[in-house]
């Protein structure tokens, strides 16, 4: 129908042009005036043609974008059960929760999307991989961490450097599997370092960061990071690779790698360098 308008809208504007023209031209017998407005009665009809095409096409993007907008609050509005809109309401605060991530350059992820993702960025890691993990056992029998592992092992072999801040109690390292855990990395050449909860840096030290921080995160040659979130949801971890969040996480490992201990071997017991007595007796 708009468009309808338009066309007899032209049609009007012509047939007023050109009978202002005629009339110049046949009653007051001034043709050189005729012809001028017959030229720019084309012109104006042609130059309001295309305005109003313009604005047409102006108004049915923003009548899409409003609509696409708003489609789902359309849709949520429909749902005639209370119940049903409640449960409704919910989904869209996770969604939003979700979306906030996304705006802040973080990709969230699922445990098994997470460590495949650390596998993929270890397999295209070439100079320095920086990663604080809690100290936990299940690096050789979880199959998620086993192939995340194997990857480690892989990029170690082309040349990289891997340094592993382990996150621990201080009684929980003298415990025999937690020494598995260390042994096994300590030999595969990773560098291998622990820090004790009670010496991490407080929340007053690390600006700009989440204070509720799960102290188990890698960061691969200062360019993508992986962070595993510190409460349980209905995500496991997250990514981003912007390059003023990997900046917090940098800052972030040098605080930890500050308050951190190396280790060396000792009568196959993993011991912190310079102490006398093994950690594990």
């Amino acid at each position: 129908m708009n468009k309808k308008i338009n066309n007899i809208a032209v049609l009007i504007e012509f047939i007023a042009g050109s009978g202002l023209a005629i009339f110049f031209h046949w009653v007051l017998h001034y043709p050189e005036a005729a012809y001028t407005i017959f030229g720019i009665g084309i012109l104006l009809s042609l130059v309001t043609y295309l305005v109003r095409e313009e604005i047409e096409k102006t108004r049915e993007g923003l009548l899409d974008q409003y609509h696409h907008a708003h489609e789902v609050t359309f849709a949520i509005a429909r749902i005639s059960d209370p119940e049903c809109q409640t449960k409704a309401h919910e989904l869209m605060a996770s969604t939003m929760r979700t979306v906030s991530l996304l705006q802040q350059g973080y990709i969230p992820m699922d445990e098994t999307e997470f460590y495949l993702e650390g596998a993929k960025q270890m397999e295209q890691a070439v100079h320095h991989t920086k990663a604080v993990d809690p100290l936990t056992t299940g690096w050789d029998s979880r199959g998620v961490l086993l192939n995340f592992y194997q990857a480690n092992l892989r990029a170690l072999e082309r040349g990289a450097k891997i340094t592993r801040i382990f996150v621990a109690n201080r009684e929980a390292i003298i415990e025999p599997e937690v020494q598995k855990v260390l042994l096994a990395q300590y030999n595969d050449n990773i560098d291998v370092r622990i820090a004790f909860r009670d010496e991490l840096p407080s929340a007053s030290d690390i600006s700009n960061r989440d204070t509720n921080s799960s102290f188990d995160f890698a960061i691969y040659d200062d360019r993508v990071v992986t962070d595993v979130f510190s409460q349980p949801g209905k995500y496991f971890g997250r990514k981003t690779n912007q390059p003023a969040e990997v900046a917090k996480y940098l800052h972030l490992y040098d605080l930890i790698e500050h308050s951190a201990h190396a280790v060396t071997l000792e009568e196959d017991k993993i011991i912190l360098a310079g102490d006398i007595i093994p950690v594990a007796s």
